[in-house]
């Protein structure tokens, strides 16, 4: 798939998330128990969320284990680390300066999304920051249908 490299000023998004330290060959194992502790939380705290999207933020420590927020975009901040929220906590995903991709098709085919923003800034000489973004779009049950943006943050 040829991707189309653009850059992006990107807002902040609030979220609730469940934080994880992932390796990366371990991400479609883990976020699915994540993102079900946050929905469950969301089910308790009616009118917290209306229709944002879920979004993994990325925090890189190192290439091969980093911290993982597994969240769902909601209409506020909450107090998070309570007794009711349990393992979800309020993050704010950063905001600036972003070169951004978006992939259409199935998410076991990302990996070429991730490789064409490594890829541009080198070329670019642009320095990767110390986070990244992946925003899941409406869920179908055409694989070729789903639409995920991709946004590496920028020094």
């Amino acid at each position: 798939m040829d991707y189309i490299v653009t850059i992006e000023t990107v807002r902040p998004r609030i979220l609730a998330a469940v934080r994880k330290r992932v390796a990366m060959d371990r991400i479609a194992q883990e976020f699915k128990p994540a993102l079900d502790k946050v929905w469950a939380f969301l089910g308790q705290n009616r009118g917290l969320r209306t229709d944002g999207y879920n979004v993994f933020l990325y925090h890189h420590e190192t290439p091969s284990i980093m911290p993982v927020d597994f969240g769902v975009e909601v209409v506020r901040s909450f107090a998070g680390s309570t007794p009711d929220s349990g393992e979800v906590a309020c993050v704010t995903t950063p905001h600036g300066e972003a070169a951004q991709v978006v992939h259409r098709g199935p998410y076991n085919q990302m990996r070429g999304a991730h490789e064409a923003l490594h890829q541009w800034c080198s070329a670019n000489k642009r320095r990767i920051g110390m986070y990244s973004l992946e925003i899941y779009g409406d869920w179908s049950d055409d694989p070729t249908k789903l639409e995920t943006t991709i946004q590496y943050m920028l020094l």
